[in-house]
């Protein structure tokens, strides 16, 4: 009768549990840097095609960055979701805690973002904030713009701007800078992503990295990305209809 194994070599039955508190996240700067660099290369990539492709079919450049900045997006995830699967064996939406939040509801969470948003704006009457002619007034030019670029902005715009800067930055630098300093580091590079758009005023840029942070804030409070990413769907609704409500009145005058 052969003798029995010792107990540290008899298979458990016990499925292999999520990552505790203590190892959360389980990544680090370094797939920090790998993401960035792939971010990098992957923004060049884009440009050199957005740009072929306005010398081609000479469409204006707006209509052509778009939808070329969701399928970066796009491809953004699919690779952090290989360095998560390739490197660690983790599940990606459940890494970035992609869950349903404990003790609010969805619909709390969409009148918190548009709470946020009527507060945006009266902050934005307090800092004066310029009108200024920037890419963004010119995408939102008319309605049909509006719809289509409102549509992104309560879906994938959210959706994937959360998952990233909330689900995987936001949790990284809050180990390192602690909960205030980690909001704010996430939502800093939120804002100047989004610079552009508003021709590199200081003022849209800040009144977007504070938007951010309330993302960002909610994100910690829940413990749920999603939670953040339904506040900011809401949030960007807000604008949106309220442009649509604008370009609506002075069409009929």
């Amino acid at each position: 009768m052969s003798p029995e194994p010792p107990p540290d070599l008899v298979p458990s039955e016990t499925p292999p549990q999520f990552p505790q508190e203590e190892d959360y996240p389980f990544w680090g700067y370094l797939d920090l840097l790998a993401f960035l660099l792939i971010a990098l290369l992957g923004l060049m990539v884009a440009a050199a095609l957005v740009s072929a492709i306005v010398s081609l079919t000479h469409v204006k450049p707006l209509y052509v960055e778009l939808p070329a900045q969701f399928v970066l997006y796009g491809f953004l995830l699919s690779m952090l979701a290989l360095i998560f699967r390739r490197y660690y064996g983790r599940p990606f939406w459940r890494s970035l805690r992609w869950t349903r939040p404990p003790g609010i509801s969805m619909g709390a969470l969409a009148v918190t973002g548009m709470l946020l948003a009527f507060a945006v704006m009266i902050a934005s009457v307090v800092l004066q904030t310029p009108n200024i002619k920037s890419p963004m007034q010119e995408l939102l030019s008319n309605r049909t713009s509006v719809l289509l670029v409102g549509i992104l902005g309560v879906t994938l715009g959210p959706l994937c701007e959360e998952l990233i800067f909330r689900g995987f930055l936001q949790p990284l630098v809050i180990r390192s800078l602690g909960v205030a300093g980690g909001i704010i580091a996430a939502a800093v590079p939120f804002g100047l992503l989004h610079l552009q758009e508003y021709g590199y005023s200081w003022r849209h840029g800040l009144l977007i990295t504070a938007a951010g942070a309330s993302f960002g804030w909610m994100r910690h409070r829940t413990g749920s990305t999603k939670a953040a990413a339904v506040m900011h769907a809401a949030y960007n609704g807000v604008f949106f209809m309220l442009l649509i409500v604008q370009q609506t009145t002075l069409k009929g005058r």
